[in-house]
């Protein structure tokens, strides 16, 4: 398979932070960086959920003067949720779906989404700290 170099860089920054830890759910691996930067403050101005990092494991939230990332892994099977237009987001697997702050409204998933801190780092970026859940 042919690979561009945009997409080779973004594969070869994904493997290089999912190299830090892996969680192990229902037999299912999914590899999560322990920090990732995303950037300037501003690049998260406006109200809405953020899917740049989806792939990473999280989506960021802006949501008035409250900025967190969410999981974007479905709880049940780790299935990569999608983020609707109404801010909820939903398991194309299973159908499993989750409000806006990653409670779940249908299951077959149980557990909520994990959230995460978003954090400034010395040199003013945004950063943030995925830790696994208890």
């Amino acid at each position: 398979m042919y690979m561009n170099r945009r997409h080779f860089l973004l594969f070869l920054t994904t493997s290089v932070a999912a190299s830090g830890c892996k969680s192990v759910e229902g037999g299912n691996t999914v590899a999560l960086p322990q920090t990732v930067r995303i950037g300037a403050p501003g690049n998260y101005a406006a109200d809405g959920v953020y899917g740049r990092y989806r792939d990473v494991g999280f989506f960021i939230v802006r949501r008035g003067d409250k900025l967190f990332a969410i999981s974007s892994f479905c709880t049940h099977r780790k299935c990569k949720l999608s983020a609707q237009k109404d801010r909820t987001f939903y398991c194309p697997c299973h159908g499993s779906t989750f409000d806006p702050d990653g409670h779940v409204t249908k299951g077959p998933a149980r557990k909520d989404l994990p959230t995460y801190s978003v954090d400034a780092n010395d040199r003013g970026e945004l950063v943030v700290r995925l830790q696994q859940p208890a």
